[in-house]
């Protein structure tokens, strides 16, 4: 996996107005979609024209608090396992990046409508989000993430994954196993063998908000068996050793019987 790091020293801010507010030390990584990259003089906005750029923003020590506003929560990240079940050292590339942690403190919440309405999550709750959502923080020595109570999958308060509880419109789905042979009855590698997107509804969240605040109960319940969106949603291993997925309902396309 290929990544490359610069430092805004190493560039002309006067023409990459994107890393304006980045200090001289801070650093700037690039995914491995970039591939390697070399940086130089003379680099133009126009030069990374696609590229996204995500570094932490480093909370100075004279803060001692961070109060999130709206429906923004703060979230401890939860540090990433560095090592396998079996007792081996993974290196720092190989190292699952976490998409979990615990709730360090909520904002007050948000109006829709004429209604409050409360954030579906409370200070010490363990939960699960998106992989890509939010802005990730470096907070008294440790990695936080603020991002919205939309944003947050479920709540789990155990380390398996069959026991998340799924938030707004969130729905948890054990993948059904793909199949091993073909229609002629040749064996598949595992390779080959394609990932279903069909699988069997474990939990759903309480549902969505209407215009005027009130929760609108999703049509799926446990045990439906659905069809939904290929490359939609956040991917799980279970500890039964099946996969799970968790994604909006809107991402459902069919329900099978």
């Amino acid at each position: 996996m290929a990544t490359a790091q610069l430092t805004v020293s190493s560039i002309s801010t006067r023409n990459l107005a994107s890393f304006q507010g980045l200090r001289p030390t801070e650093a700037a990584k690039f995914g491995p979609s970039v591939g390697h990259l070399t940086v130089g003089r003379g680099l133009s906005l126009r030069s990374f024209k696609g590229l996204v750029v995500k570094a932490a923003t480093v909370v100075a020590p004279k803060y001692t608090s961070i109060k999130p506003l709206g429906d923004r929560v703060l979230v401890k990240i939860k540090t990433a396992e560095e090592t396998t079940e079996g007792g081996i050292l993974l290196p720092t590339t190989a190292q699952t990046k976490p998409q979990g942690g615990e709730v360090v403190a909520i904002g007050e919440g948000k109006t829709v409508g004429k209604t409050k309405v409360d954030l579906s999550v409370k200070t010490g709750n363990q939960v699960v989000y998106s992989k890509y959502a939010g802005t990730e923080l470096e907070f008294n020595g440790s990695k936080h993430l603020i991002l919205k109570d939309d944003d947050i999958v479920g709540i789990l308060e155990t380390d398996d994954v069959k026991d998340l509880k799924p938030l707004n419109d969130r729905v948890l789905i054990k993948v059904a196993e793909a199949e091993a042979k073909t229609a002629g009855g040749l064996l598949l590698t595992e390779a080959s063998k394609e990932k279903p997107s069909i699988g069997t509804v474990v939990a759903v969240g309480p549902g969505t908000l209407d215009e005027e605040g009130n929760r609108k109960p999703l049509s799926l319940t446990p045990g439906n068996t659905v069809m939904y969106s290929k490359y939609a949603g956040n991917d799980f291993k279970g500890k039964d050793g099946l996969d799970y997925i968790a994604l909006r309902a809107s991402d459902v396309i069919a329900v099978l019987s």
